[in-house]
C-alpha cells in the first residue's frame, strides 16, 4: 500500500476520544495538575498563575496554559490587559463518566460478588 493511501479498515478517533487524549495528556503532567489546583479556588490572572510557580519561567508557564487551554480544561478572557484564567471542569466530568465512574461499577459489582462468595 502507498503511503499516501490510507487503510480505511483501521479504527478512526473520534471527536469524543480526541479530546479525552487531549485531557489525558495535559492531566499526565503535574506542573499542569497543579495549575488546575490553583484555579479550582478562584479564577486568577495569568500573572497570578506564574508568581505561583518561581521556579518555572514564565514562558515555560505559558505553554503549559496553553496545553489546559488546548484540552479544553481552561478558559482564558481578557480583561482590560490582564487575562482572567479558569477552570472548565466539563472535560474532567466527561473523563469521570466515560472512564472513571464506569470501571468504579464493576469494580464495586466485583467486591460485592466477592464479599457474597466469602465463607461466613
Amino acid at each position: 500500500m502507498d503511503s499516501e493511501e490510507s487503510d480505511d479498515s483501521a479504527p478512526r478517533e473520534t471527536d469524543s476520544e480526541e479530546s479525552d487524549d487531549a485531557v489525558f495528556k495535559a492531566l499526565a503532567n503535574p506542573t499542569r495538575r497543579r495549575i488546575l489546583d490553583l484555579l479550582r479556588a478562584r479564577p486568577r490572572t495569568t500573572g497570578e498563575v506564574c508568581e505561583a510557580f518561581p521556579d518555572l519561567d514564565r514562558t515555560t508557564v505559558l505553554q503549559h496554559i496553553r496545553v489546559l487551554e488546548g484540552a479544553e480544561l481552561v478558559t482564558g478572557r481578557k480583561d482590560g490587559r490582564t487575562r482572567l484564567l479558569a477552570l472548565a471542569p466539563l472535560p474532567i466530568k466527561r473523563i469521570h463518566d466515560r472512564w472513571i465512574g464506569e470501571y468504579t461499577r464493576a469494580a464495586v459489582g466485583l467486591l460485592a460478588r466477592l464479599d457474597e462468595d466469602s465463607p461466613r
